[in-house]
């Protein structure tokens, strides 16, 4: 693999949509939310060894969970562990770690992937991976993975490309035409019946360089805030300026910030057993089911006539639970949601009114 490959794991999200289980302490990427041993970043972390040196794997997080990160990757570095001091969504980090790897390697070529997606063909991922890499290396232009969909899903967002616009010989690699939101059910299967949409991974590849000259053209406030802290990076007066920086950059996506503005991005059509694990939902599709098709975490969960449900609870807690369909029940610390799987984009707003009536304590 060459040795300028660089990962950037992105792991500072909170992870509101898996309260109870995911707490504003400890969010879901830190949790073993699939009962393997491992969390979410640890799996993550693994993975990318295959694409990159480790040493040339970066994790972005917020500040407050640093011993979080170093204690499931006691391996990195303090010098790869990049805290940000506040969330500003994912342009900013982006910005910010592209600018600071640029500074260690001007050839660089970077991945950049949130820390807790489901990832079940990883040979097939790493081979794809390497792919876009290499791609990045000989051009100038934007990368994404695109997931070829199994169902109409309301939950991701699409990427719809040009059948007939192929990169360089990329049987797989597609121009994008179009990036759209999560849509509504009668637009998610009009998506599918088109075939020209993919779901998107929000996983990308470009180099450094291409990244930085994007953000120059589209985004010049930002990359002027990450500019001027050239010759800051990798040095003790870094993480002096990023603060300031954080505190002046606007909060914006990299979908909005560049994807959907810059001509020159391109997408892999993949399929590698993709799940982003963003709701509950991805996550009883992720589980195995019992006769019953329940998907259980907890050995002291006592189910009768209930079909349907997700439940997660704690291994010394014993439930019984009957007559429940279609339910999360989900017990962690100090509290216990009861919810319609159905209904579970409400689980955002419980949390909100929460934070109001009943305190931090609860979050």
């Amino acid at each position: 693999m060459s040795k300028s490959n660089y990962v950037v794991i992105m792991a500072g999200g909170v992870g509101e949509r898996f309260w109870p289980m995911s707490r504003e302490s400890r969010p879901k990427q830190f949790i073993d939310i699939l009962g393997t041993g491992k969390s979410l970043l640890r799996q993550t972390y693994e993975r990318f060894t295959e694409v990159c040196r480790p040493e040339n794997i970066f994790i972005v997080t917020n500040k407050k969970y640093r011993e979080l990160v170093m204690d499931q990757i006691p391996e990195l570095s303090d010098s790869r562990l990049v805290c940000e001091p506040t969330r500003k969504n994912t342009a900013p980090c982006i910005a910010y770690a592209a600018y600071k790897i640029h500074d260690l390697d001007p050839d660089a070529k970077m991945v950049v992937a949130p820390s807790d997606h489901i990832i079940l063909k990883e040979e097939v991922f790493a081979r794809t991976i390497l792919s876009a890499l290499d791609a990045a290396g000989k051009s100038k232009h934007l990368f994404t993975l695109g997931i070829t969909p199994s169902r109409p899903d309301t939950g991701y967002g699409y990427i719809q490309f040009k059948e007939d616009d192929v990169y360089q010989g990329f049987d797989q690699l597609k121009k994008v035409k179009t990036f759209t939101e999560k849509p509504d059910l009668t637009m998610a299967r009009s998506f599918m019946e088109s075939g020209d949409f993919l779901w998107n991974s929000g996983i990308f590849i470009w180099s450094c360089e291409a990244i930085i000259h994007a953000f120059e053209l589209y985004q010049p406030e930002i990359s002027y805030i990450f500019k001027e802290a050239t010759g800051k990076y990798n040095t003790p007066e870094e993480q002096v300026y990023i603060n300031n920086a954080y505190a002046a950059s606007k909060s914006i996506s990299i979908d909005y910030a560049i994807m959907e503005k810059a001509d020159n991005v391109y997408v892999f059509v993949s399929d590698f057993g993709w799940s982003d694990l963003g709701t509950w939902g991805s996550l009883f599709d992720a589980r195995p089911k019992d006769k019953n098709n329940n998907a259980i975490v907890g050995k002291n969960a006592m189910l009768y006539d209930s079909n349907g449900c997700i439940i997660n609870i704690p291994e010394d807690k014993l439930v019984v639970i009957q007559g429940l369909e279609g339910y999360i029940v989900s017990e962690a610390d100090n509290a216990l949601l009861i919810c319609k799987k159905s209904q579970e984009q409400q689980i955002r707003k419980f949390v909100n009114d929460i934070k109001l009536q009943k305190g931090e304590s609860f979050i």
